[in-house]
């Protein structure tokens, strides 16, 4: 342990004499440094820095980034000052393909030809400057030789993760390591996920180490402490703005898929006009088609047009993110699997589909038994290890949807259509109707309603229109201005009909929503017949199936704008200049950035692939839903007309469509119009605890308005994100204002409640909620026939028939529904909110911010808890009732697979080596009735802790 007592003293030392300004480059350290000594917020080290021996002769090799010069070549003669330290690195292979073992048996490997270039090579950076070079100080090169290591078992090579000691030379005057360079001189990528110094310092690494032949820059890695620009010690400052401009590039060239460069450009790669006009789509971006950018991939244009991007083969290759965000692992896995569940689930449609020569309807009759797999049974097979025995109809079919009852009907039921705009896939387009009949903001003159008060007036319970209204009885699904505009070319296209839909509902004395209106439009024409329809319940068996139809192609309508707006626009492209913007301007030591990084993995390669599939020319998109080719067009039209980043937060959003009204007295400061509002009722815990984290981290690193103003990364980050990601919209007022420590926490808990709850709320219902094609179909085939028309004759005297005629076919249902079920699914590898495994590691020193996390984390089981309990309370009927599934998608836990709930997890306390002891005291209690009568001891364990077993702490 004296060892480790003169390193730490030797950094305290170097600090006092090179007395750094307005930084503080080291732990805090309490009264002197002895054998004795207190050390507080730093773990202890254990294992002891070993001296020299005298005698010794070392050279500094020298080390460059890129072309520049960072160390110079110095021979040192007397060495007896120098310490030896040892470094830990955690490094995992690609799970793609077996490198290590590739690497074993490669011949070269154990060539003692330039032996100092055979593995990896580190290189220990100084938080401070050599007083005599103004450079920083730097540890001698070490190399890490795999071949060598006989500590490596065979389970790690076949599990792909393993950790090597590296020994560091450091003089005893280095001071606090604030960076570490590495470089590998492999042949094969490697990622690097930890390196930790003696136990004590901590780098986060997590990104792939690309071989030296590839790539010329040593990568860089700073300690996982955090530092604003204005704080960086003089040691790292250099490294710091290099790092951030490797990861800018020079935006030329096309992009490798090793390179780690982020950059902008429009969405040109869309279609593919070199295949044919039918292939040809629009670039979304610019004048004309608003749109967020995306990340630039370089790749050459087209042939035929050189604005167009050409497409990458995705048989070779895939579309360029920075290599640290391309899914990999289980992850990856787990997105193939679910591919090829959905081929297979496909092929009985498939083959029926060939058979008849035909697209076939589907067969409600047969659909439970056909599609659809008997669960209960399945899982009890499984249990005796029988599943391999079941009938091989059986593993082709489907799970079965939790809103799906067995008592199967053709249509969704009045009350589960209104309790879905409330608790289902989409419950974020449901409006308050604060006029009757509804304004269109297209012009009124050609776009106006024939919506009468005769319509409702009888579904009302003896309230008048203007009553109603009044007192906030009346809702709208107002799908009306996104359709019209294009029904014209939507309905042009085989296959394809839809409508712009108006539907009325009225807030029953239960607290749940009944549909007592339904208004259906088409684009005006010169013709005399009337453009707009409107239906009501029915009265009779001919308005029974009007009524019916008319549900259908609203229910159409809502998975569309789910699809396209509310998840794709909102969710994944609007948060990608964001995403992009802070790996170009923020370094990884900035405190915002260690905030978000969470929040943003993944969501590069998750949009390029939905460049690849889903939003494509004749992708997901096109393929399954009424708009059809059509679909980004009204993407870019929601974006141009509706988008506002600061009604994105849940509070503005509810206030926005009539949801909820200021309310200072109430829980959020919020009165909710409709009191079981599940979505909202469970988005607004989850919010909370998200914004009162977030204000407590912004407000520990930012005191007052002018360290956000002169913080230039932090700045530069929301500039450019808006300015050039959102450069369509830049010159928008209603963009927030970064001049504030208040503005700030706006902003960073706006895009955390986006990346996790409120991506959780419309995304993994989706299969649970539209698995069911007849009750909600993503498209229409046909338009209401009306008494003139011919196949109106057709639908009086076959009206079920000509519904299922209207739906998809089968094959349609199957590819829909294997698509739901892989979006829907979560990964075994699953991400949670705020999950962070090292907290103690990953914030040293920062004891406010790990007890904000706690305090968190509490919260959010909390939170749980008040979901469940709200599951079964029987007065919320929108979420408790005989076959109403509970609602789940905001539960903050989830096992993998296809469940319907959220992706949320506390904190994992447990995993931090770190245990919380609450000790129940009387003196707490008395002197503090109002607060929670504990003391809470954190304490800082050397190993892992059995949870299972008592933990004894002495305390005098």
């Amino acid at each position: 342990m004296s060892g480790a007592i003169n390193m730490l003293t030797s950094f305290y030392l170097s600090y006092k004499r090179t007395n750094t300004k307005n930084i503080d480059p080291m732990y805090p350290i309490s009264h002197s440094i002895s054998s004795s000594c207190t050390i507080s917020n730093v773990p202890l080290l254990v294992s002891c820095c070993k001296k020299l021996k005298s005698g010794c002769t070392l050279k500094f090799v020298k080390a460059s980034l890129a072309t520049e010069d960072f160390t110079e070549e110095v021979n040192v003669d007397d060495v007896s000052s120098r310490l030896k330290v040892t470094a830990t690195v955690n490094v995992r292979k690609s799970k793609e393909v077996n490198v290590l073992k590739k690497l074993t048996e490669l011949p070269w490997l154990h060539s003692q030809k330039d032996s100092s270039y055979e593995g990896f090579v580190f290189q220990l950076v100084s938080t401070q400057v050599d007083p005599s070079s103004m450079k920083p100080k730097v540890s001698k090169e070490s190399v890490l030789d795999w071949s060598k290591c006989t500590s490596l078992k065979d389970s790690d090579k076949d599990t792909g993760c393993f950790s090597f000691k590296v020994k560091l030379v450091i003089d005893e005057d280095f001071g606090e390591p604030g960076a570490i360079l590495v470089r590998n001189h492999y042949d094969k990528e490697l990622f690097v996920e930890t390196i930790s110094l003696e136990d004590c310092f901590h780098f986060s690494c997590n990104s792939w180490i690309q071989p030296a032949h590839t790539s010329k820059e040593k990568r860089i890695f700073f300690s996982n402490k955090a530092y604003l620009p204005s704080q960086t010690p003089k040691g790292l400052k250099y490294l710091r703005d290099r790092e951030l401009k490797n990861k800018r590039g020079d935006g030329k060239g096309q992009r490798l898929l090793v390179d780690r460069i982020y950059d902008y450009d429009t969405y040109n790669d869309l279609g593919n006009p070199d295949k044919g006009a039918e292939f040809t789509r629009s670039t979304l971006g610019g004048e004309k088609n608003p749109h967020p950018r995306r990340c630039r991939t370089g790749r050459p244009n087209t042939a035929t047009d050189v604005n167009v991007e050409k497409p990458v083969n995705l048989l070779i290759s895939s579309t360029y993110v920075p290599r640290d965000e391309a899914l990999e692992g289980t992850r990856r896995k787990d997105i193939f699997m679910g591919v090829w569940k959905g081929v297979l689930h496909n092929i009985p449609a498939m083959v029926t589909t060939l058979f008849n020569g035909n697209e076939v309807s589907i067969d409600i009759s047969n659909l439970a038994t056909g599609l659809y797999r008997n669960v209960s049974q399945a899982k009890s097979l499984n249990a005796y290890g029988l599943f391999k025995f079941l009938d091989i109809k059986e593993m082709l079919k489907f799970e079965t949807p939790k809103t799906m009852s067995w008592n199967i009907t053709s249509y969704v039921r009045d009350d589960e259509f209104g309790r879905q705009t409330l608790a289902g896939m989409n419950p974020v387009s449901i409006e308050r109707l604060e006029v009757f009949p509804p304004v269109s903001k297209l012009d009124p003159s050609m776009y106006g309603s024939n919506l009468k008060e005769e319509h409702i007036i009888c579904h009302l319970n003896g309230m008048s229109v203007q009553q109603a209204l009044d007192e906030k009885k009346l809702f709208i699904l107002d799908y009306h201005d996104i359709y019209l505009p294009f029904l014209d070319r939507i309905n042009a296209q085989e296959g394809r009909k839809a409508y712009g839909t108006r539907t009325i509902f009225f807030l029953t004395t239960a607290g749940t929503l009944k549909p007592i209106a339904i208004e259906l439009s088409l684009p005006p024409n010169d013709s005399n017949l009337p453009s707009k329809q409107v239906f009501t319940p029915p009265v009779d068996a001919t308005t029974n199936w009007l009524w019916q139809l008319g549900k259908a192609h609203v229910c159409s309508n809502d998975a569309g704008v789910h699809q396209l707006i509310h998840h794709w626009l909102r969710v994944h492209a609007c948060m990608e200049p964001f995403i992009i913007a802070a790996h170009r301007h923020l370094s990884s030591m900035h405190p915002v950035f260690k905030l978000l990084n969470p929040h943003m993995r993944h969501v590069l390669g998750i949009n390029a692939m939905a460049r690849e599939s889903l939003i494509s020319a004749e992708g997901i998109i096109e393929s399954g839903f009424s708009s059809g080719r059509y679909s980004t067009h009204m993407v870019s039209a929601a974006y141009r007309n509706w988008w506002r980043f600061d009604l994105e937060g849940l509070p503005q959003d509810l206030i926005r469509r009539g949801m909820a009204v200021p309310d200072e007295t109430r829980p959020h400061g919020l009165k909710l119009l409709i009191e079981d509002y599940p979505y909202a009722n469970d988005g607004l815990l989850i919010w909370s605890a998200i914004q009162e984290l977030v204000h407590t981290y912004v407000n520990h690193y930012y005191h007052d308005d002018n360290v956000v103003i002169y913080d230039t990364e932090l700045q530069s980050w929301y500039s450019e994100a808006i300015n050039v990601g959102h450069a369509d919209v830049r010159e928008a007022s209603w963009w927030p204002k970064l001049c504030n420590p208040a503005k700030l926490t706006e902003i960073l808990t706006i895009i955390i409640w986006i990346s996790s709850a409120q991506h959780a709320a419309l995304n993994f219902g989706q299969y649970h909620y539209g698995g069911y094609v007849p009750n909600r179909p993503p498209l229409m085939q046909k338009l209401i026939p009306k008494e003139h028309e011919l196949e109106y004759a057709s639908f009086i005297a076959d009206p079920h028939g000509y519904f299922l005629d209207s739906l998809p076919s089968l094959f349609q249902t199957t590819k829909y529904m294997a698509v739901l079920d892989i979006i829907s699914a979560h990964s075994h590898e699953e991400e949670y909110l705020g999950e962070i495994k090292d907290m103690f590691t990953s914030w040293p020193g920062e004891p406010k911010i790990i007890e904000a996390f706690y305090k968190f984390s509490m919260e959010i089981r909390k939170i749980e808890n008040e979901i469940k309990r709200r599951n079964v309370d029987p007065k919320l009927r929108n979420r408790c009732g005989a076959g109403i599934p509970p609602y789940e998608l905001l539960l903050p836990t989830s096992e993998p697979g296809v469940t319907g709930r959220e992706l949320i997890r506390p904190y994992d306390i447990q995993s931090t080596n770190a245990y919380v002891v609450e000790v129940a005291t009387d003196h707490g209690r008395a002197h503090h009735p109002d607060r929670s009568w504990y003391v809470r001891f954190v304490v800082i364990c050397g190993g892992h802790h059995d949870s299972k077993r008592p933990m004894k702490v002495d305390c005098e």
